[in-house]
């Protein structure tokens, strides 16, 4: 047989194809639209709703991430709202996400240049260190991340550190944080070549980390040291009293100042001045960042199921708790979310988001399910691969993460679909949600981080006791779960 592609044969092809009417009717709605379109499958679509018989109430306004890969702590950010919302019985709540990705990348710029260090005496081409700075600063992660950054620099509302340029399109940002992140690593590198020490290599980075700051500082803002908290909450709110302040009614758009009549309601206004980050998130986010279990189900035969693992050169706080994974049927994952959201407690999830999803559908949007887009049908080829077989061969991986507000149960009580909060802005998806079919998160799904309360006590038992096995970032499950950054 030819290893080359002969031109009669594809004269072949060319005549076969102009002969089948199925193929010229695919060819013209494919060029005279898109993909999405030719292949979506309407009867199908209009099938799923927005409705669920578990569901948040309240789950406050749809965030956007912009342009940036900030997903993972977009979602991050809204399971942990949800405590505060509860707390300051308000409708909607939003943390600085800029003040988050200011420390974040100065955590990853400090984490990048210990693993230059730690692999000074590697030859530039070394497979190890070539992923670190191919890796660079870059703006994807995972739910721990956000969970150690709470837990170390806290949080600010959203108006004490507000978006700016940068931090809504992080690319122009990232690209000079890259440029200096692989310049220091060539110093450090030429250093270690002379014979300089870790110690002086190590005072060396100190040094150059006031580079990633001032870079940071300039792009993003400082973050604030104290600030002053104040915002009307609900009559419900449990915070102290000495902080609250009633004042007297008003209406909508007077100003706040309110006209004395009997139907204006008292306004309740939380005060605390003066306030260090780490104060905000202990008074005000009733939420311990160390309470989660980040379950995973990426099957496979050297992926075994009721094992614990680690990515190794991935973790971006160094010093506080590792990026850990513990490997399930994907059955666990979600008896384990279901009974997140039956306490009425959001939990995080993350799946290849893009598989299947018809984007930018208007009349149809939002939809994450295995019956709505005939690929097959409009090329006329097959398709269909494993699970494994994906994630063995780099066609998935879990690129995207958002956040579960809702299910839908059958009546053998598994779920039917989820509702699915997102990042990308109310105008997005479903106003901001989507709807994902069970089977479709078993396919195209892997991830959630749940509340230890939620999990079962075997599960537990595994996730505290196992030691975490150690997995290159090339391979299979370093594949499978590469950085969220969509």
């Amino acid at each position: 047989m030819s290893t080359t592609v002969e031109p009669s044969w594809a004269r072949e092809q060319h005549d076969s194809f102009g002969g089948s009417r199925g193929n010229r009717i695919a060819r013209n709605a494919v060029t005279s639209d898109n993909l999405f379109k030719a292949a979506r499958d309407v009867s199908t679509l209009r099938t799923y709703h927005d409705t669920f018989s578990v569901s948040r109430p309240k789950t406050g306004e749809v965030t956007n991430q912009r342009h940036s890969g900030r997903c993972w702590m977009f979602s991050a950010y809204n399971v942990a709202r949800a405590e505060t919302m509860r707390l300051l019985d308000v409708d909607s709540f939003e943390f600085s996400q800029s003040f988050g990705m200011f420390y974040d990348k100065l955590e990853k710029a400090n984490a990048f240049l210990e693993n230059v260090i730690a692999l000074a005496d590697r030859p530039a081409d070394d497979r190890e260190l070539s992923f670190v700075l191919e890796g660079g600063i870059e703006d994807g992660g995972y739910y721990p991340f956000a969970m150690n950054l709470i837990a170390k620099w806290g949080l600010v509302p959203k108006d004490a550190m507000p978006e700016t340029a940068c931090s809504k399109d992080s690319s122009q940002m990232d690209a000079q944080l890259n440029r200096l992140a692989r310049r220091d690593a060539c110093e450090l590198r030429r250093m270690h070549a002379q014979g300089v020490d870790d110690d002086a290599l190590r005072a060396r980075k100190q040094e150059m980390l006031e580079g990633f700051y001032r870079m940071l500082a300039i792009c993003l803002g400082e973050p604030p040291a104290t600030f002053d908290l104040e915002i009307a909450v609900g009559k419900d709110a449990k915070v102290p009293t000495e902080r609250l302040e009633i004042q007297g009614g008003s209406r909508e758009g007077d100003g706040g100042k309110g006209d004395g009549k009997d139907d204006d309601k008292p306004r309740r206004i939380l005060r605390d001045r003066g306030i260090t980050p780490r104060q905000f998130a202990e008074r005000y986010v009733p939420f311990d960042p160390n309470d989660y279990v980040d379950l995973v189900s990426i099957p496979g035969e050297t992926r075994p199921f009721n094992h614990a693992y680690h990515l190794r050169w991935t973790d971006s706080v160094l010093g506080a708790t590792p990026l850990r994974f513990l490997n399930v049927e994907p059955e666990v994952l979600d008896a384990a979310a279901v009974a997140s959201l039956k306490a009425g407690v959001p939990c995080e999830m993350s799946c290849d988001v893009m598989q299947q999803f018809p984007r930018g559908i208007e009349d149809f949007p939002g939809v994450l399910a295995l019956d709505t887009m005939d690929y097959e049908g409009l090329f006329d080829v097959d398709l269909q691969m494993g699970r494994a077989d994906m994630y063995d061969l780099r066609e998935s991986s879990l690129t995207h993460a958002m956040t579960f507000q809702g299910v839908e149960l059958g009546e053998d009580g598994r779920p039917v679909a989820w509702r699915v909060e997102n990042s990308w802005g109310k105008d997005a998806c479903k106003d901001g949600f989507l709807v994902v079919s069970a089977d479709w998160f078993h396919l195209y799904g892997g991830e959630v981080a749940v509340r230890r309360e939620f999990v079962p006590e075997d599960v537990l038992r595994m996730w505290d006791e196992l030691p975490a096995d150690e997995v290159e970032p090339w391979s299979g499950m370093g594949r499978a779960l590469r950085h969220q950054s969509l």
